[in-house]
């Protein structure tokens, strides 16, 4: 059954962080928000994910804090934080500033992190198993989700965490700032989003979001919550050109400069028309939140175009 339709439609981009350019990230930004586009993410690695390592990235909370501050209409988020990486009410506070500086238009996005490599490069404890980092997200986003709706948690002695006179002050910006949590998990991940998330990032075939989608509303049922509160989020790679053919190369050129390969056989390229049709399936099946990959060389012809998609899925 798909979701209902009270969640607007909405595209986005997530901006990919490995690069050692500020203005050309910045650039795509302003591009995307000029646009009229709806939201705007990156990454939150401290070692680069796609190719070698070894290249530049930039921190991920710094440069949405930036980029707030040159566009005016995007929501910005990690896509998604690594839970790992900070305390739970750093966390908190961390998007609040993001809030305030961007007036209100912040998401916490949040998961338990997978990248071992950059937990053993920078002495951040990876914890003993990724069942474990799961619990530890769940207990943390329950702390996030109290200290943004304004509860001081007098103490608070858990499994992960400890929090006494914790208090997130000031409030933001907006009355009830969304969690957003990434991962599938049928039985920790989406379970804590089920307990705690405004919204849900995703990604797969329309079979496999169907079958996702499925999963996040039993355990929806589980803890009694109506499963069409939580918004849903998808991201794809998409390169709009009106020719195919040049479509493809600049798809395949991005990768290669980023240390990678195309290696799909039918990517999602071609004239806005064609990228609607694709999509439409997948935006009928309630994942009404688009987002698109994008990497330097950021295409701006692209992020200028996915307006032209987004009027045709709206029509």
């Amino acid at each position: 059954m798909p979701t209902t339709n009270r969640h607007p439609l909405r595209i986005g981009a997530l901006l990919w962080p490995q690069t050692d350019s500020w203005s050309e990230i910045c650039n795509a930004a302003r591009t995307l928000d000029a646009a009229g586009l709806d939201s705007i993410w990156t990454w939150d690695h401290l070692m680069a994910i796609v190719g070698r390592w070894e290249q530049p990235i930039l921190e991920g909370w710094t440069l949405l804090a930036g980029l707030a501050a040159v566009t005016q209409r995007p929501t910005l988020g990690l896509m998604v934080g690594a839970n790992t990486f900070r305390n739970p009410g750093l966390t908190t506070k961390l998007a609040t500033t993001l809030d305030h500086i961007s007036n209100g238009r912040a998401y916490l996005g949040i998961g338990g992190a997978w990248f071992q490599r950059e937990h053993e490069g920078y002495g951040i404890d990876f914890g003993s198993g990724f069942g474990e980092r799961l619990d530890r997200l769940d207990e943390a986003v329950m702390l996030m989700r109290r200290l943004l709706d304004g509860e001081r948690i007098d103490r608070h002695e858990g499994k992960h965490y400890t929090m006494v006179d914790a208090l997130c002050e000031p409030r933001p910006i907006q009355q009830r700032l969304p969690i957003l949590i990434g991962g599938s998990g049928p039985q920790k991940t989406l379970r804590t989003t089920a307990r705690y998330a405004d919204a849900w990032n995703t990604a797969g075939s329309v079979e496999d979001l169907r079958r996702k989608d499925g999963t996040l509303r039993e355990r929806c049922a589980e803890v009694g919550r109506d499963p069409d509160e939580i918004e849903r989020t998808v991201t794809f790679d998409i390169v709009i050109r009106d020719d195919p053919k040049e479509a493809r190369r600049v798809m395949a050129a991005g990768l290669e400069a980023n240390g990678t390969r195309l290696d799909n056989d039918d990517p999602l390229v071609g004239p806005p028309e064609k990228i609607a049709d694709r999509l439409r399936p997948t935006v009928e099946l309630g994942f009404r939140h688009i987002l698109i990959d994008s990497r330097r060389p950021y295409d701006l012809e692209t992020l200028e175009r996915l307006a032209e998609v987004k009027s045709l899925l709206a029509s």
